[in-house]
């Protein structure tokens, strides 16, 4: 009883289904945008617009689509609660997460070792003087060698279950000894060495902010927080994710994203690279960290609006964080 009342006095926002279909269409929604951009500015599709012919009303014809995909799912599951949903898309996001550390850890072994082969003219002794300077290129490094270490990275992602922070940060770590080793000892630096830090730095921070959302370890100033109530605390909670965390997740990728010049889109397109000839390739993939980090707080967001909701409505079961808790 005390469900239903908190759902009547609630209305339509404490709505189990009505929030569920808006999350899950939420995450539609963007999984279209993502296919639509892959598809215009990599495979020559002209966009979704109506002035384009029967190929743009298709690509936006996949939103609507999308949208009544995800409502007819939840309409056919009314059994699932909103807890059920919010693990279902953690588990998903943490997925997401898993491949995408393994993605940099794989790509950071081996675009290191290629730099350190170039640069001690090593490389081209073992595969020949042609793929010596291939290797050379962004345009052939990224397609060829990291394309597929991040297709291993997404199986590896789905046969492990550490999400790899921990890891990443040891790697960090070791890889910021052997430049103070080599360098005040041996006086050896290359500029791989501080890319290879940067990379796995700026992916560690990007990629575990999803998850710091699920163990409620992000900064929160709650004077007045702390105080409320489960049911007041669920209703800041859900307000909050929708007008400033999932629009946030939104505005990073249209700005991002909507363009082929935009920030995200054009260094990726391009296989954008340092000026090093001997550092990593990597510099493209740091700015699609940015969508990594939108998608993943996006995913987490949606699934962070459902405990919300589930606390308003008093529905048992609630995370609890394993971590150190709030900030």
């Amino acid at each position: 009883m005390a469900t239903s009342a908190v759902s009547a006095q609630g209305g339509i926002f404490t709505n189990s289904t009505v929030i569920r279909a808006f999350g899950w269409s939420n995450l539609a929604v963007m999984f279209v945008f993502l296919i639509n951009n892959f598809i215009t500015f990599w495979l020559g599709a002209p966009g979704a617009t109506f002035a384009a012919g029967w190929a743009g009303l298709l690509q936006v014809a996949l939103y609507p689509m999308a949208i009544i995909l995800a409502i007819s799912i939840v309409m056919q599951t009314p059994g699932h609660s909103l807890r059920h949903d919010s693990f279902r898309i953690s588990d998903m996001n943490a997925w997401f997460i898993r491949s995408a550390f393994w993605m940099v850890f794989l790509i950071g072994l081996v675009d290191s070792t290629i730099s350190f082969l170039r640069v001690e003219d090593l490389l081209q002794s073992l595969v020949g003087e042609n793929l010596d300077q291939q290797l050379g290129r962004s345009q052939f490094r990224g397609p060829y060698v990291h394309v597929p270490l991040m297709v291993l990275g997404c199986v590896l992602g789905s046969f492990t279950r550490t999400l790899g922070f921990h890891w990443l940060a040891l790697l960090i770590v070791i890889a910021e000894l052997l430049i103070v080793i080599l360098r005040f000892i041996f006086s050896y630096e290359q500029a791989f060495m501080a890319d290879l830090v940067r990379f796995w730095y700026g992916a560690l921070f990007l990629f575990a902010s999803g998850h710091t959302l699920l163990e409620e370890g992000h900064v929160r100033v709650d004077i007045l927080y702390a105080g409320m109530k489960r049911r007041a605390q669920g209703r800041i909670n859900a307000l909050g994710t929708v007008f400033l965390g999932m629009s946030l997740c939104w505005m990073i990728l249209l700005l991002g994203m909507s363009k082929k010049t935009s920030i995200i889109n054009s260094p990726i397109l391009n296989f954008e690279t340092t000026q090093s000839g001997f550092g990593l390739y990597v510099k493209y993939m740091m700015a699609g960290f940015l969508a990594v980090f939108a998608i993943s707080m996006m995913i987490q967001f949606v699934s962070y609006l459902m405990g919300a909701v589930a606390d308003m409505r008093d529905e048992p079961g609630k995370y609890q964080p394993s971590g150190s808790g709030a900030h």
